[in-house]
């Protein structure tokens, strides 16, 4: 058992075949019944949704609680270990993350029936507004955060250090709305199921 925790794709796919014995257990007679084939479905939709979003969630608030903040902390003949291994690696999976979470997000509101209605505030407001909070911060991510962080971390040729801090500045300011914007989003993605 050890060697599987030791490897983490390895423990990962422990996980996923512990999560689809659990499925099948719960909730596998779903799969027998076509009437309740969309649910199941929505049900899988939803709990990728969530894993999803705990994982780009997870990764913005690290950024924002521990790597920002101890950056100047670090003494700069280590910061090329964060630069060069831990960051492109956490900003890979948060770029992935935030367009798995907005996908699966749109599919769980189209199997609900509210995808368009809430864009257009037609429907129901609160997820919504939740949903336009995600959008923005996903695009945050890949149109702005990415880009520079690609010149700051120097995976991408810039002019001069000043083009890199300010890469580096603009990076770090977009991640901080996003950490701004994630409070109010995950407040209507739970009140949504609670109030309306």
């Amino acid at each position: 058992m050890t060697k599987i925790l030791e490897k983490l794709y390895w423990a990962l796919g422990l996980s996923v075949a512990l999560v689809a014995v659990t499925m099948y257990a719960l909730h596998g007679k779903m799969l027998h019944d076509p009437n309740q084939m969309q649910t199941f479905i929505l049900a899988k939709a939803v709990w990728l949704h969530v894993i999803s979003g705990i994982l780009w969630i997870g990764l913005l608030w690290y950024f924002n609680f521990v790597q920002i903040p101890t950056m100047p902390k670090i003494p700069a003949e280590l910061k090329p270990a964060i630069g060069k291994f831990i960051a492109p690696e956490a900003l890979f999976w948060f770029r992935w993350s935030a367009l798995a979470t907005v996908v699966t997000g749109a599919l769980v509101a189209y199997l609900k029936g509210y995808l368009v209605p809430a864009l257009t505030f037609a429907g129901p407001v609160t997820i919504g507004v939740g949903m336009w909070l995600a959008l923005i911060m996903a695009a945050n991510v890949w149109f702005i955060i990415w880009p520079n962080q690609k010149k700051a971390l120097g995976i991408v040729p810039v002019k001069n250090d000043a083009e890199k801090a300010a890469a580096a500045r603009l990076a770090m300011l977009t991640s901080r709305v996003n950490f701004v914007l994630s409070l109010p989003m995950l407040y209507c993605m739970v009140a949504q199921n609670i109030a309306g």
